[in-house]
């Protein structure tokens, strides 16, 4: 009898942690997305608009920004920096449950112009590998491409399951969705949160063929939907026990990326935003 006790009592704790983790990943990835797409309004949105495209090139980080003649490349550029931004901000809205109730048109076009956009980075970002050549490396060339086929794998499936209201399996493959057309974002905040944990460039070069440079062009995506498979799994199939492991790992996975957000911010983007006019 009183492990019969005992067992509806860790259950309730065990789905307590691990909604509560996931509210807490939730909130961590609210702030720093929201902060990316400041960011990129900031930076790109002023110079893209008053026909500076020159600007672009003040992120020393890019391999390929403006290029003089290349009207192509660059207006695919401007799209996949750009439209990273709604990726960023409304995708971010869709996971809100209260949105998806009482803002149901809202939720659905805001889901029409996160899956477009994210099919629309996508294809600039094939655009800017195969044929602007944007990526120093065949294998960064490669985990580009991967993601770019995920995403729009992932979206297409997302959309149609929702023209067919299967509404439990649309979220699940709209999540995948989300997580591999935030790929910049995540990769952004992989790279910090690795310089600052590991207090030094480790495995890191300025061509991109480091080990940690590896890692991270296929990480930014594969890492983040291994992490969402094992949390689905274990908020539908686990007992008490694995729910339990799989909040504190997804605490762990929020903390590093709270390192990453503010390592983006202090060490990223404040730096680059000093130097617009």
């Amino acid at each position: 009898m009183a492990i019969a006790l005992r067992r509806p009592a860790l259950d309730a704790v065990a789905d307590k942690a691990l909604a509560g983790a996931a509210r807490l990943w939730f909130v961590a990835a609210l702030i720093g997305q929201w902060a990316f797409f400041y960011y990129i309004l900031r930076f790109y949105g002023p110079s893209t608009a008053s026909g500076d495209f020159e600007g672009w090139n003040r992120n020393r980080n890019l391999f390929t920004g403006y290029v003089a003649g290349d009207i192509a490349g660059n207006l695919f550029f401007a799209a996949h920096a750009l439209l990273a931004g709604i990726t960023s901000f409304g995708g971010v809205l869709q996971l809100v449950p209260q949105i998806r109730v009482r803002l149901p048109g809202f939720h659905r076009w805001n889901g029409r112009l996160f899956l477009g956009a994210a099919l629309i980075v996508s294809g600039a970002g094939l655009y800017m590998v195969w044929v602007r050549g944007s990526v120093p490396n065949l294998l960064g060339g490669i985990a580009t491409t991967l993601n770019a086929v995920l995403i729009i794998g992932f979206a297409l499936i997302a959309w149609r399951l929702a023209w067919q209201r299967r509404i439990a399996a649309h979220r699940r493959w709209a999540l995948r969705a989300y997580l591999v057309a935030n790929a910049q974002w995540f990769t952004r905040i992989g790279f910090f949160a690795w310089l600052i944990l590991m207090q030094g460039p480790v495995g890191l070069t300025d061509d991109f063929d480091g080990p940690f440079n590896y890692v991270i062009s296929f990480g930014c995506y594969l890492v983040p939907l291994a992490v969402l498979e094992l949390y689905l799994r274990a908020r539908d199939r686990a007992g008490p026990r694995g729910r339990l492991a799989m909040a504190a790992g997804l605490m762990a996975a929020t903390l590093v990326m709270s390192i990453g957000i503010a390592g983006f911010y202090v060490m990223g983007e404040r730096p680059l935003l000093a130097t617009l006019p």
